[in-house]
């Protein structure tokens, strides 16, 4: 699989996928995709499955949350002359086969964040769930100031300048919405979507997000975003046209 970039790397952040992580990272690394993994603090036995196939482990002593797991393997994204990273979650509900669409997307789209966008197959996400993503759609654009189609996905490609945003003090769940937010308002990069499918049922591990708490900590802050950029009125009407949905083809 080839693209017009000059480097990039699959990026899994994880925490307790001992039942998925090894399928997942082999699927990647059948599309000769290098990987960085970075184990959160897991007490089963996901590292030592990380630590036998050739990929870079990162480890945490302790439970650090996803955001530092992220940043975490931004940092060595960089340190190791990557130009971009294409993140996914370690629990099996990403796959590999829709990397090289996003990867495709990504060289027709520079400058952009590219969101794996689980907007096929819809009905299988749990009716609460999918509310609450329209209600996170909805706010993190405004704070965007452009559209944004599912902005809770953790499939993304991020080019260097997102990368650069390393230092964002936001933490767990709390990053990835400020990585795009910061993307669009500071480092002035779009925001494309390439369609995948939604994928609750099966055998997952459940969500490592909470409801309550990590729902609030992402409203808040993005609150907070809206107010602190100011043009609230006119970042609101930019918010509301219709996302950039691209669906591509499957990459040769």
């Amino acid at each position: 699989m080839s693209a017009a970039v000059t480097r990039w790397c699959v990026l899994i952040p994880c925490l307790n996928e001992e039942a998925a992580i090894q399928s997942v990272i082999e699927s990647v690394l059948a599309l000769g995709a290098p990987v960085i993994v970075i184990d959160d603090g897991s007490d089963d036995r996901t590292p030592d499955i990380v630590a036998a196939l050739p990929v870079t482990l990162l480890r945490h002593a302790r439970r650090c949350g996803k955001g530092e797991a992220l940043r975490h393997g931004f940092r060595e994204a960089s340190r190791q002359g990557y130009d971009a990273v294409l993140t996914m979650d370690g629990d099996g509900q990403h796959l590999a086969c829709d990397i090289p669409r996003i990867v495709a997307a990504a060289t027709s789209h520079r400058d952009h964040i590219v969101i794996g966008a689980r907007l096929l197959d819809k009905a299988q996400q749990p009716r609460g769930r999918r509310r609450a993503n329209a209600v996170a759609d909805w706010g993190i654009s405004w704070a965007c100031a452009q559209p944004v189609a599912d902005t809770q996905s953790g499939q993304r490609w991020y080019p260097r300048a997102a990368l650069e945003l390393v230092e964002l003090p936001a933490e767990n769940f709390v990053f990835e919405a400020a990585i795009l937010i910061a993307a669009s308002r500071e480092k002035h990069l779009g925001i494309v979507s390439v369609p995948i499918a939604s994928r609750y049922h099966g055998p997952f591990r459940p969500s490592h997000l909470s409801p309550v708490r990590d729902v609030t900590r992402i409203t808040t802050y993005t609150i907070g975003r809206v107010i602190h950029y100011g043009h609230i009125v006119a970042s609101y009407r930019r918010s509301r046209a219709q996302p950039v949905v691209i669906a591509t083809m499957a990459a040769e």
